[in-house]
């Protein structure tokens, strides 16, 4: 089996790749590297069945090449991440919805299945406390940037379920909620990994607001592990899945541990969000899915804990802080 991995350079890419090769197959990347790096793929590069191509997703010529090449696609590819959504949102729309388009049009031609990667994000501001794939979204202005993000990402989607019914292509989207772990990266505000540096810094931990945001928070090595149950059953072409945890934890919660696990001394420092981000900022009070239709359809129950993703997540920064250094 040869499968392309979009955004292969990049956190939970990267990890993918690695699972892919120690299963036998070979891995072809498409990464421009705005947000993956090389070093990610440090332990996979010399692998005689890893393919790397440096570019965009938005190249059709490249993704065309590399789609005909394959066997089967994993589109992980996007702009993530809420700094970087709200600071570039013109690059956000073009990169995500151009990419999957083209992406999806190239795999249609060729017969070739899918998995796209989308987003809880999705589900916008709805005030549900857990999130069913069914439910009605409810998505502010667009004159707020934020918002253009989970509407390319619902735009990813639809395109998925067009193709699938109109060119018979078998995709499947799974909606990532919060995957975390090492390789992942604070800088476009993830919140675990700026955490975790923060208090292995002896920094203020910044919790934005009161704190009081409900979130889950979801293990690299099982969102792979589900990725790939959805890709290998026939039965979950043409639909939605919640991919995370059904665990429950507050962003105070979380900064509390971070410092628990990690020995730490720094304070939490309460934020204003118009300190944060741009006026106008909207954030969401509730952002956990409702499982049960994906363990259900691929019996799949998260092994690794809030506490265990911490406690990985901390060890991985400690090496890489000691590295700079």
């Amino acid at each position: 089996m040869k499968s392309l991995v979009t955004g292969g350079a990049g956190f939970i890419g990267s990890h993918l790749c690695e699972r892919l090769l120690s299963e036998g197959d070979s891995v072809v990347v498409i990464d421009d590297l705005s947000t993956g790096s090389v070093k990610n793929l440090a332990p996979v590069k010399d692998n005689p069945r890893f393919h790397f191509f440096q570019g965009s997703v938005t190249d059709r010529e490249l993704v065309a090449r590399c789609v005909s090449e394959c066997d089967r696609v994993f589109h992980l590819a996007a702009a993530v991440g809420v700094k970087l959504v709200i600071e570039s949102p013109l690059h956000s729309l073009i990169v995500n919805t151009l990419g999957a388009h083209y992406v999806l049009a190239e795999a249609a031609a060729r017969g070739k299945k899918v998995f796209i990667a989308s987003s809880s994000e999705i589900y916008g501001k709805s005030e549900r406390e857990r999130f069913k794939e069914e439910d009605d979204r409810i998505i502010g202005s667009t004159t707020i940037s934020r918002w253009g993000y989970s509407t390319s990402k619902a735009l990813d989607e639809l395109l998925a379920f067009a193709y699938s019914r109109e060119k018979g292509l078998p995709a499947v989207v799974g909606r990532f909620f919060n995957v975390c772990g090492p390789r992942q990266v604070g800088q476009y505000g993830m919140v675990v990994p700026r955490f975790v540096t923060a208090a292995l810094r002896g920094e203020p931990i910044p919790v934005y607001s009161d704190g009081q945001q409900t979130r889950s928070f979801m293990d690299v090595e099982d969102a792979i592990e589900v990725t790939l149950r959805l890709m290998a059953d026939p039965s979950c072409e043409g639909d939605v899945f919640n991919v995370g945890s059904g665990e429950k934890v507050t962003i105070l919660e979380l900064a509390e541990k971070v410092k628990r696990l990690s020995g730490s001394r720094s304070p939490i420092q309460f934020i204003p969000y118009d300190r944060a981000y741009d006026r106008g900022f909207e954030d969401m009070r509730y952002r956990v899915p409702d499982i049960s239709k994906l363990q259900a359809t691929t019996g799949f129950t998260p092994r690794h804990g809030i506490d265990e993703i911490l406690r990985r997540t901390i060890e991985y920064l400690k090496k890489e802080m000691a590295n700079e250094q």
